[in-house]
């Protein structure tokens, strides 16, 4: 297969750009099970498999569910000359669970985690001519509960909330022709107390002279600052003010918010003091500030009422992987045509291009680290070291407001009884503050929390009439803040008060089944004896027609939207997903009721077009052109 240099709208780095190669599509591919293969180049492949889509995907041309522990990955690429001292750079977005590459025979990389990404310098493992090689072996125990794995499950087939596995390559792969001497980190920040761009620069290589770094801000035609900054022991660190143009302040134009979410653009070279240019890359950035202030959650230092949906990021037939990056745009047009301002990315992080377009079109995220199941000290190794990962992976990105390293104490059963838990949670908590000081952190959003920002409550109770008694003010000081237990779970424990003093927020109710017209009648409830039948068709309540659904989420939407004491609430969920029939949507993102009368519903007004604007045409029948092409 030909390498094809990509867009910029396309790159899998989207904050830091430069020309890049992919390496998706065919590669070969052993799954592993009949050899137990020890040597990368003993390994027999036995078939092909489209890359970056998962091996119990359809999209792959695998489409093996089974268990797997050991997968192999093979292909071959044409490497252009290198100029004088330019070095070639292997990218993985994301490889479940532990990777190892080899290029031409020699072992380059072995990194674990299967969320986040990571490179690798091959410059020296590269063969005269121009073919080159990269063997992949991906190990990825479906039994093992001690690292983060979401929603993955353990079983040979899909229970009750878990899903297929994920195994191996599921995001892309790709090739960047860089300098020795190149920008390695870019990071962002904003404060709006100063009107102030905050910039971060790790710098890779030495030359005898001193460095420069030069740093373009604009909006469109507008330039905002044109910097040039010597570079320090290999860093620039700078706050960049926005200069005060009188009464007519057209700074605040430029806040980033869900209804007008202005990016600032980033050209920045590195250059020698004599002018000669060294390394260029686009990036972006933007002006808003995050915050709790009492009870409310503050955007640019305002109150701002969170209506999100919670969204687990899986497609039919991609698995994890998105079909394409139409889909991510249409799904964040649904989600804001729904009446939502944000999604909670449960248990998934996402790559790097939805957030992108998070970014580009404004939508709120939570971000949340998937969770291991087991509490032992290699799983809070592997839990601590990728948490970390991921917020130096993405604290750049305005979309993202919250993060939320466990969700109802999974990886911590013993919360209540056991020092060590509430002490581990505490401490991520801690570090996320450190690493990124500028965002709220939900410690253990649920339920039993020991740490937190904000006050995180899953309540599935199906009746309006009694969650409007049990959050209103009144109960709420008098029972729910005196160990009251929705979902049968203290609200916070030793350590953590609760009170009006930080906000309160439903982070997860509703979860209404409804399967369509055409579907086989099932159990009302998740619970039921009818075990057959939950597998299938998976939801905490039911709705037998299009609109009792519609009545169903009106009503409840309605109770929780106009509750007083809650600074906002997360829907569950915005697509059926798998088993799990509760969505807004069915899994091929058709609405179950008009979505004007959800958004009606959800917001308590049909969003104008700016709020949710319509969906690019062009984007839509790119979408539906791959949904063709995939059937």
């Amino acid at each position: 297969m030909d390498l094809i240099e990509q867009q910029v709208e396309t790159h899998p780095r989207p904050q830091m750009r430069r020309p890049w190669r992919s390496l998706d599509g065919e590669w070969e591919f052993s799954k592993g099970r009949d050899q137990k293969f020890v040597q990368h180049d003993r390994v027999v492949f036995e078939t092909t498999i489209r890359v970056p889509y998962s091996p119990e995907t359809e999209a792959s041309g695998v489409a093996d569910t089974d268990f797997y522990n050991t997968v192999w990955y093979r292909r071959t690429w044409e490497q252009e000359p290198l100029g004088p001292g330019q070095r070639v750079m292997l990218h993985f977005q994301a490889v479940d669970w532990r990777a190892t590459v080899w290029v031409n025979g020699k072992r380059v990389k072995t990194h674990e985690g299967g969320y986040t990404p990571f490179q690798a310098d091959i410059t020296a493992e590269l063969v005269p001519g121009t073919t080159q090689q990269v063997v992949v072996r991906a190990q990825d125990d479906p039994a093992d509960l001690a690292k983060p794995r979401g929603k993955q499950d353990w079983l040979r087939e899909a229970h009750s909330i878990w899903y297929p596995r994920t195994t191996g390559i599921w995001q892309s792969v790709w090739l960047e022709t860089v300098n020795q001497e190149r920008i390695h980190a870019l990071h962002w920040s904003s404060s709006l107390d100063r009107w102030e761009i905050g910039l971060e620069a790790l710098l890779i290589g030495q030359r005898p002279e001193p460095m420069q770094l030069a740093v373009r801000l604009h909006v469109g035609e507008q330039l905002l600052a044109h910097d040039v900054y010597t570079v320090i022991a290999g860093e620039v660190h700078r706050r960049i003010a926005l200069s005060d143009p009188g009464i007519d302040d057209f700074r605040n134009a430029l806040l980033w918010s869900p209804s007008s979410p202005t990016l600032i653009e980033a050209d920045i070279e590195l250059r020698t003091s004599d002018g000669t240019v060294l390394d260029t890359v686009q990036s972006y950035t933007a002006l808003r500030s995050v915050a709790t202030q009492g009870d409310r959650f503050i955007l640019n230092g305002r109150p701002l009422n969170l209506r999100l949906v919670l969204d687990q990021g899986y497609w039919p037939e991609t698995g994890l992987t998105p079909p394409d990056d139409a889909a991510l745009r249409k799904d964040i047009a649904l989600v804001k045509q729904l009446g939502f301002n944000g999604v909670r990315k449960h248990q998934k992080i996402e790559s790097a291009r939805f957030l992108y377009w998070a970014d580009r079109m404004g939508l709120l995220v939570w971000e949340e680290m998937p969770s291991a199941y087991r509490y032992t000290t290699q799983s809070i190794q592997r839990v601590t070291r990728e948490w970390m990962e991921v917020v130096e992976r993405d604290r750049s990105h305005p979309c993202i407001v919250a993060w939320v390293p466990f969700n109802e104490s999974w990886g911590v059963p013993d919360l209540p009884d056991s020092p060590a838990q509430r002490h581990y949670v505490q401490s991520l908590y801690h570090m996320t503050k450190t690493l990124d000081p500028s965002r709220p952190v939900i410690g253990n959003d649920g339920w039993e929390s020991v740490a937190t920002d904000i006050i995180g409550i899953h309540d599935y109770d199906d009746q309006p009439e009694r969650m409007n008694v049990r959050y209103g003010r009144n109960e709420i000081e008098s029972k729910l803040l005196n160990r009251e237990r929705p979902g049968g779970r203290m609200l916070a424990l030793e350590g953590q008060e609760i009170s009006f003093k930080q906000p309160l927020m439903i982070t997860e109710f509703g979860g209404i089944a409804y399967p369509g017209a055409d579907a086989a009648p099932a159990v009302e409830v998740m619970g039921s004896a009818n075990a057959a039948k939950a597998k299938r068709d998976w939801g905490y309540s039911r709705a037998k027609t299009p609109k009792d659904f519609l009545k169903r989420y009106r009503d409840l939407l309605e109770c929780v939207r106009t509750m007083p004491s809650m600074a906002g609430f997360c829907y569950t969920q915005f697509t059926d997903t798998y088993q799990e029939i509760n969505g807004l949507l069915y899994a091929d993102r058709t609405p179950k009721a008009p979505l004007k009368q959800i958004a009606l519903a959800t917001s308590g007004a049909v969003p104008s077009a700016t709020l949710a604007p319509e969906l690019d045409p062009q984007v839509d029948q790119a979408w539906r052109d791959g949904m063709m092409r995939r059937h």
